[in-house]
């Protein structure tokens, strides 16, 4: 089984580990795009103005540029750690079981704009790249769909696609009948549905935990879906193929959503 996952935005910064080593990574197949990617980023950073116009940065994000440069020196982290968010704020990493870390090793895919799909506990830097950045004389869907979409598919096994569709085109899955794409959607008391955005990442980092910390191979959506129910997670065929939606009570969604939530005595 894979579980598949975007990437975040906003980093830790810094790092324990030694500098960036391609080979290390999951997919070894990828390294020569992976080297690509990253010399026409390095290109890219050399123009500060340029960088930021293409990465798409606001004032306080101009120091991005500065860890662009230094990617293939920086120190670095295990990927699951590199990422913030409200999807990895929900994941939580840092307090994964020991079971639930191994389990994400073998299981877990992160879909880098910049390295591909690399595996959960794979050393990277810290950088700033998305599936829409425009880089020197190529566009990333067209660079990464065929070899990384091929990588992902010849794993086998139930693939559990939770990537953002932006991601999900930078490694198409080229196998419908083992693989399922999961929305998140709220459903009200008349069974409407309807798809979420905040919400819908800390779903997702919520269900991603729940089914490492569960540590189970499943060999079908199916199993996976009756697994959820039993944990909390209610999973059903969606309106598309092979697409399944990830409901939550349109009651929680919003409640989650209030500005006010936050300051509610518990």
């Amino acid at each position: 089984m894979l579980l598949l996952l975007p990437p975040s935005e906003t980093k830790v910064q810094g790092g324990t580990g030694r500098s960036l080593l391609l080979g290390a990574l999951r997919f070894p197949e990828l390294t020569r795009v992976r080297s690509r990617v990253i010399a026409a980023l390095l290109e890219l950073s050399a123009d500060q103005e340029e960088a930021v116009t293409a990465l798409k940065l606001g004032p306080r994000g101009h120091g991005e540029v500065a860890i662009n440069r230094a990617v293939r020196r920086s120190p670095t982290v295990p990927a699951i750690d590199r990422y913030t968010g409200v999807l990895y704020d929900a994941l939580d990493a840092g307090t994964l079981s020991e079971t639930a870390r191994d389990f994400a090793a073998r299981h877990l895919v992160i879909q880098s704009a910049l390295f591909g799909p690399i595996g959960a506990l794979d050393p990277v830097p810290g950088y700033r790249l998305s599936h829409s950045s425009k880089l020197p004389g190529m566009r990333l869907p067209a660079v990464w769909s065929a070899p990384a979409g091929a990588a992902l598919t010849a794993v086998g096994g139930l693939v559990v696609d939770l990537r953002s569709e932006g991601y999900a085109e930078l490694a198409p899955i080229s196998a419908p009948e083992r693989s399922v794409y999961v929305r998140v959607v709220s459903v009200d008391d008349t069974g409407r549905r309807r798809a979420l955005n905040h919400f819908n990442k800390k779903t997702k980092g919520l269900f991603a935990r729940a089914i490492l910390e569960n540590a189970e191979d499943f060999d079908d959506v199916e199993d996976l879906a009756a697994w959820g129910d039993a944990a909390g997670f209610t999973l059903t065929p969606g309106a598309v193929a092979g697409e399944w939606d990830l409901l939550v009570p349109a009651a929680a969604s919003a409640a989650a959503a209030s500005p006010t939530a936050a300051s509610r005595p518990a």
